[in-house]
């Protein structure tokens, strides 16, 4: 190791070696024996009681490299070689003498960086004939990219699709590029947004990533690092006009580079870093160094580092790896470079160096020498101790965050424009089409205003689509001025009859033929609301991971991050292809690994599109006949212009369920709520009406940008849908009011409207029985119901659970670097689940009616069951999550080795609900008969024994919601450890001031209380609410405006997790799930045999369409690994207004693999 640096004045150097700038200090002739002075003839004034030669090592380099800190470490061990001397070449003297004139050595470490004559150092190379560490001529080729490139090619290195773009006026065949909206051409290779651009010289660090305009478009521009940033999100999405570049596929990486270090071809140094491209923030430690964690390389990846050492001849070199897609690509060589702050590196580096050149020169100098023989270091890693046990998976499904009101239109179409447009986009394939493409949407609008120029021109011209629905059209489709993808869409379905039933709405006559059914939807994006509720989820889900518990995981090494940076982290995350459950889950990833910024880069690297195979997808407009049948009961019971009687309370809620039997109570006679319902929507478009009336009025702006007449629009259109011609109610329309008058209390309560609250209670016990009952109505219908929604999604789940225990290979820390992080070989896989109500409730339902438990016989369940039963709805947020452990005292074979946990909290709190709440049990209670085998049923360990982390966290996000500190009325939810608690080692501080009666015979896990403390709480930051006087709501408007959120609403909290249960066996779940893919498997086939031979009969001819723009709903296939994951298609489309992509619709098509 390095000697102290406080050595004798009497000894001066006669050379400074410096660390960094402020940080030179001086090494005496014991550090480095022997150093020579400037020039060769000095040598000869060696000691001449000398009895062997030394070798003399060069340092020819910037006098900023050859003192840096990693050069200083180096050459000081480099130097406790008996025969090695150390010569810096001064930067003077590199730069202001011919090479006769710089020291002589017999071996050289030379290299080039900004400002270094490497011509010069070749002649002296050429002059003095010395052991070259690194080959001088092969650092041209590192400062061109090209060359890089053909080299790795040449050598069959992996690396990432690319095509170079030489703007040489001697060479235009190079430079042919075809820019497109999301696509860029060049020299006839396509590359699909994302895509990377990089200059070709290697000293331009300023390379650009661009976006789709699925996912909001613009690009992230990399530059070398700037202080505490490394790149900034840009709006501009057109590729740079001059200089030539490399255009290569971008690679998704899950947010992290590794950075390769090699010392000859048999040594690599591996660090992980958080990727430049995420958010531009780099993290730094206390000393001001960028964060970085070593890694394990596989195999594969230490024989690519070896190709790479000998192609280039680089003894000492550095480049970067991209993990992606289960492959490793290479896609920067950068030549000499040394680790930083890495004391076992320096040791390898100088011990490996020193061998080489003692190996090399030794026997010409008549040296004896030979290389010592070293014990291999054994790696220790220690284990989680006593009962504890260790965390392997979780598994989460999540519905999206809050959002505007969803909005549909259907009409029948029958005009061969929309049939010419169903077959150019491949509808026959499958029946069905979903446009939302800005190109797309265009088609469909033209279509519209030509229709209804007809229909001006020529009254009697056949035009089957009534003029009221066509002018909708029109209308939504023009709206905003521009085409974002991500609020509107247009789906249409192929009726090989027509319509099979007139609604009221529509001619009494039926038409014979084939028509298409086109539903419009718009509206339903994430409102900023919905973002802080998503992220602010993410940052409190940290404290479920070990480590990351205590003052909102406050101390920056909290276990989560950790466990990402090195790799020990196996996360991926799903989402819909919907675009506000896309941002949702970019929100959430945000606040989970402590990310800046803008989402679109967060989104298009962390989230993968589960919509290729159904995974997290579903057509509401294409029910089941188990569905409709239900739809059609709840319908009838619902029509009934008399009190709910015993026969009703048994065809609504055979089941029971507390909280249906209540609405119904609420209710009692359906059609006269549903009146006293209409009138309310009546009172409240003239109450708007009126207001519009009014010029104080005239410049109201609502939250997220609505104004009045959008406002009316969507009442008055729920107003004429809710009350059909014919007198009676379109139930269906309940959700769709409901979610109205939830959105306007929430976030448009300063209009002060009247009998707002009385609607929003009417027709919240109305969508209280609607919506879960549209899922079914018996057990076995909810059971059918739910295996038809997520069939695909529980074996997903399944095969998670499996390949976790399965999988023990998977980017595991180096035991080695295990100083200062808990339990260096854990492995955690995390998949998130993002998805829309209807998956949520499948899912719950499965868990509560597929039999996996019996209630009778368990007592937790019962409780657990019990709690469900009283929940009234799946709101935004909603989390259902599933945690298996592992105990590793225990024999691999027995069943008690994995341990099963399930949660759930019913998501964001309703408007004033919070005091009929039904009560759980909080998180992870443990139970009488665990808590006597465990003092801990957690993974918890003493972090007062670990070294604390440098991550910088993100700054908390100021907003203010509307309970600082919630109330606790249950066990385990707020209350933190007790001074008294052993098992608190080392944490023992209550987070929460708490006034809540403990049950007695449910006691709070430590991670649990704290957690579900956590998760209750988890909007502003905890540190600002506990340690800081709360802020006064008055301030809100200056809150918000400062945190760059859109209006002036509160956010409501989320409710914590509840166990619903905490000891099962991983086998009795696989069991479980089993059985449940089998039944739905079978169920599944029998409806598709019907169907599809039901389509086969009426299915016209598909023209072939590969040729053209590829469709949204491209039929489930696995995507070749040679094209881009994203791929969106055509030129740029002129709409009615400019394109705008700053909302995104991250509809990126990902490649869904069994991971």
């Amino acid at each position: 190791m390095s000697k102290s640096s406080g050595m004798s004045n009497s000894e001066l150097p006669r050379f400074l070696i410096g660390s960094e700038v402020g940080e030179s200090r001086k090494l005496d002739n014991r550090d480095m024996r022997n150093i020579s002075g400037p020039y060769g003839e000095e040598e000869e004034e060696e000691d001449e009681d000398q009895s062997e030669r030394q070798i003399v090592v060069g340092i020819c380099s910037m006098m900023k490299k050859s003192t840096s800190k990693p050069m200083t470490e180096i050459l000081e061990r480099l130097c406790k070689f008996e025969y090695i001397t150390v010569v810096i070449f001064p930067e003077e003297v590199i730069l202001g003498e011919p090479v006769e004139k710089w020291p002589l050595c017999d071996c050289l470490i030379s290299f080039h960086s900004k400002g270094f004559p490497l011509d010069k150092a070749m002649s002296y190379a050429k002059l003095r004939n010395p052991l070259l560490i690194n080959d001088l001529n092969m650092q041209y080729f590192i400062q061109d990219r090209r060359e890089v490139y053909r080299i790795l090619k040449e050598e069959g290195i992996d690396l990432p699709r690319y095509a170079v773009l030489n703007r040489d006026p001697d060479r235009p065949e190079e430079c042919n590029l075809v820019e497109s909206e999301d696509h860029v051409e060049v020299n006839g290779e396509v590359f699909h947004k994302p895509f990377v651009e990089k200059p070709v010289s290697a000293e331009d660090h300023n390379v650009y990533i661009y976006y789709p305009t699925s996912a909001g478009g613009g690009s992230q521009r990399l530059f070398r690092k700037i202080g505490s940033r490394s790149s900034v999100y840009s709006p501009e999405s057109t590729v740079r006009k001059t200089g030539s570049y490399i255009y290569e596929e971008f690679m998704p990486t899950d947010g992290t580079d590794v950075k390769v270090y090699t010392v000859g071809p048999d040594y690599a140094h591996a660090e992980a870093r958080k990727s430049p491209a995420l958010d531009g923030k780099v993290e730094r430690d206390s000393e001001g160094k960028e964060i970085r964690y070593p890694v394990m390389l596989t195999a594969m990846e230490k024989l690519v580092a070896r190709k790479v050492c000998l192609a280039f001849k680089q003894t000492v070199c550095g480049f970067d790896l991209l993990r992606a897609n289960g492959h490793s690509f290479v896609c920067d060589v950068n030549g000499f470079s040394f680790v930083k702050n890495s004391m076992k590196y320096y040791d390898d580096c100088a011990k490996v160096l020193g061998n080489m050149v003692m190996r090399e020169l030794a026997p010409q100098f008549h040296i004896p020498w030979s290389i010592p023989m070293e014990a291999e270091d054994i790696p220790i890693v220690p284990t989680t101790s006593g009962t504890m046990m260790e965390l392997r998976c979780v598994i989460a499904v999540i519905r999206h965050g809050d959002r505007t009101p969803k909005q549909k239109m259907k009409m029948e179409v029958r005009n061969a424009l929309f049939f010419e447009l169903f077959e150019k986009y491949g509808g026959y394939k499958s029946g069905k089409l979903k446009l939302k493409k800005p190109k797309q949407l265009q088609e469909v609008l033209d279509i519209a205003r030509q229709l209804l120029a007809e229909l001006v021109l020529h009254n009697d011209c056949e035009i089957e689509e009534k003029k009221s629905k066509l002018e909708q059209l029109k209308t939504v489709l023009e709206m905003y001025g521009h085409f974002s993808g991500i609020n509107r869409k247009v789906q249409l379905t192929y009726l090989p009859n027509g319509q099979p039933k007139a609604s009221s709405e529509e001619e009494d006559t039926l038409k014979e033929g084939p028509s298409l059914l086109l539903v419009l939807k718009w509206g339903g994006e994430l409102t900023p609301a919905g973002r802080v509720q998503a992220e602010e989820l993410g940052r409190a889900f940290r404290c479920m991971y070990p480590g990351g518990q205590g003052d909102y995981a406050g101390f920056p090494g909290c276990g989560l991050l950790r466990l990402h940076s090195t790799y020990r982290h196996d996360l991926k995350i799903y989402a819909s292809d919907e675009g506000r459950v896309q941002m949702t889950a970019a929100a959430f990833a945000k606040g989970l690994l402590a990310l800046e910024g803008e989402l679109t880069p967060i989104l298009v690297q962390m989230v993968k599109s589960a919509n290729m195979n159904g995974l997290l997808d579903s057509d509401s407009d294409s029910l089941t006949d188990c569905q409709q049948r239900v739809k059609a009961r709840l319908h009838e019971i619902m029509q009934k212009s008399k009190d709910f009687n015993d026969d009703d309370y048994s065809k609504l809620a055979p089941t029971g369920s507390p909280s249906l039997v209540n609405s119904m109570g609420i209710i009692i006679n359906p059609v006269r709520t549903c009146d006293q319902v209409h009138t309310l929507i009546k009172s409240l478009t003239q109450q708007i009406c009126r207001r519009l009336e009014d010029p104080k009025s005239a410049d109201l702006q609502l939250y997220h940008s609505e104004s009045l007449e959008l406002m009316l629009q969507r009442w008055s259109k729920l107003e004429r849908d809710f009350r059909m011609k014919n007198g009676r109610y379109d139930i269906s329309k309940i959700p769709d009011i409901y979610d109205c008058v939830k959105y306007d209390t929430q976030h448009n309560s300063s209009l002060a409207l009247e009998d707002t609250l009385e609607l929003f209670h009417l027709s919240k016990a109305l969508a209280d029985i609607i919506i879960p009952q549209e899922y079914g109505i018996t057990k076995a219908e909810k059971l059918d119901i739910a295996s038809a929604y997520c069939l695909p999604l529980v074996k997903k789940i399944q095969l998670d659970l499996q390949r976790t225990h399965e999988d023990e290979a998977v980017n595991k820390l180096h035991p080695l670097y295990s100083r200062g992080v808990m339990s260096p070989g854990r492995h955690v896989r995390t998949r998130l689940y993002f998805t829309s109500e209807s998956h949520v409730h499948s899912l719950l339902n499965i868990f509560r009616y597929g039999g996996l438990l019996n209630e009778q016989k368990d007592e937790q369940w019962k409780q657990a069951m019990d709690y469900l039963s009283a929940v009234t709805e799946l709101n935004y947020m909603t989390q259902i999550v599933i945690m298996l452990y592992e105990d590793n005292n225990k024999d691999p074979s027995s069943e008690e080795r994995f341990h099963v946990e399930l949660h759930f909290s019913p998501g964001v709190k309703g408007c004033k609900d919070e005091e009929n709440a039904p009560l759980g049990f909080g998180f992870r209670p443990a139970s009488s008969e665990n808590h006597e085998k465990q003092t801990n049923p957690g993974s918890l360990e003493d972090l007062s024994q670990d070294e604390p982390d440098r991550a910088v966290l993100t700054e908390p996000i100021n907003i203010q919601k509307k309970s600082p500190l919630v109330r606790n009325r249950k066990g385990g939810s707020m209350e933190a450890l007790s001074e008294s608690n052993p098992s608190s080692r080392g944490l023992a501080y209550r987070i929460f001031p708490s006034s809540s009666r403990q049950s007695p015979e449910i006691k709070p896990s430590g991670l649990g209380a704290q957690c579900a403390g956590l998760f209750s709480a988890s909007f502003p930051n905890l540190r600002d609410l506990t340690r800081a006087p709360r802020k006064n709501p008055s301030s809100l408007k200056n809150l918000s405006s400062q945190a760059g959120f859109e209006g002036y609403s509160l956010v409501p909290s989320i409710y914590p997790l509840e166990t619903l249960h905490n000891s099962l066996s991983l086998k009795q779940v696989d069991e479980f799930l089993t059985a449940l893919c089998k039944n739905g498997s079978e169920t599944q086939f029998k409806r598709l045999k019907t169907l599809s031979a039901m389509f086969e009969s009426h299915s016209q001819p598909s023209i072939d369409v590969d040729s053209l723009e590829t469709p949204v709903t491209t039929p489930v296939q696995s995507q070749p690994t040679a094209q881009s994951l994203w791929y969106t298609g055509g030129p740029p489309s002129t709409s009615s207004g400019p394109l705008s992509p700053s909302v995104a619709d991250p509809s990126s098509n990902f490649a869904f693999s069994s991971e």
